[in-house]
């Protein structure tokens, strides 16, 4: 029997590795992929709107299909569904005046966030308070504002997780800052500035995994990418994970790097990233048998 609803948190808890599915932008959003995409392999769906379409009908349609084509394998109503944000995390007043994208989303049922591009910690502060209702007070005063989620969205949100409207007004929030909240709310290192301000953007409350985008990473440092990270970009990826450890976020990390890609996971998740990247449901398989997962599936 499932005891979250959020069964990445319930394996995060656990000290588990997690893995995902979905693309950063193309994913299809329609009630049929919903129906299919129930009893996927994957522990959480990531759906890109980063680069990606801004598909509310879509993501509303998807998340249907997940409920009625569940449970899922490990007994949870649905995997949970974490949307790459569109507006990027570079200023305070940018997440502001584009709060109304977290509300939109978060009204269909998702249960987390990806801010792509956090450069500030006044700006990853704005995304954590607008993620939240005023009436959720953990961390407030101690690094955050209250909430500044408003009322309306339960209505929509709460049917697909399974709860009644007062149930979902409470675990709404974000995990580990509530213990028994049920949003997973992220970030993306991936700028040369971001990087700069990292140690102090991960004493935010609230953010409860992070990465370093090798990709974006690469172009901020004027590079370009090939088939291996140059050590510039090694050096970041290890300081964001250093980061991240110092201040209980967890880290994501991808399996790559000498001795085969089931090698590089066992480093990977040895040197304490919690979140794998790849989309890869053999290597989860091998990851999960590697960590002792007692979970079913």
């Amino acid at each position: 029997m499932a005891k979250r609803i959020n069964r990445a948190i319930e394996l995060l808890e656990q000290d588990q590795p997690i893995y995902y599915m979905g693309p950063h932008s193309g994913h299809v959003l329609t009630y049929e992929q919903g129906l299919e995409d129930s009893q996927t392999w994957a522990d959480y769906i990531n759906v890109g709107m980063e680069h990606g379409c801004f598909d509310m009908t879509g993501l509303d349609n998807y998340l249907r299909g997940l409920v009625d084509g569940g449970p899922t394998k490990s007994g949870h109503r649905t995997p949970p569904v974490i949307v790459e944000l569109p507006v990027e995390g570079t200023e305070e007043n940018i997440i502001k005046y584009n709060a109304w994208q977290i509300r939109q989303i978060l009204a269909r049922g998702v249960h987390g966030i990806l801010l792509c591009t956090a450069e500030s910690a006044d700006a990853v502060r704005a995304f954590v308070e607008a993620c939240r209702y005023p009436t959720n007070m953990d961390g407030v005063g101690k690094g955050l504002s209250r909430g500044t989620r408003g009322v309306g969205s339960e209505n929509t949100a709460s049917p697909i997780w399974g709860v009644d409207r007062n149930e979902y007004l409470s675990k709404a929030d974000p995990w580990p800052i509530n213990p028994n909240g049920e949003l997973l709310l992220g970030l993306k290192i991936e700028t040369v500035r971001g990087l700069n301000h990292c140690e102090q953007i991960f004493t935010v409350p609230g953010i409860a995994w992070a990465e370093m985008g090798p990709g974006d990473m690469h172009m901020s440092m004027g590079l370009i990418r090939g088939d291996h990270d140059v050590q510039r970009v090694e050096e970041a990826r290890t300081r964001v994970n250093a980061a991240c450890e110092k201040n209980g976020v967890k880290f994501l990390g991808g399996a790559h790097g000498e001795g085969g890609k089931i090698e590089a996971l066992k480093r990977v998740i040895d040197a304490g990233a919690r979140i794998i990247s790849g989309g890869d449901p053999e290597l989860a398989q091998e990851g999960r048998k590697y960590t002792k997962r007692t979970m079913p599936y």
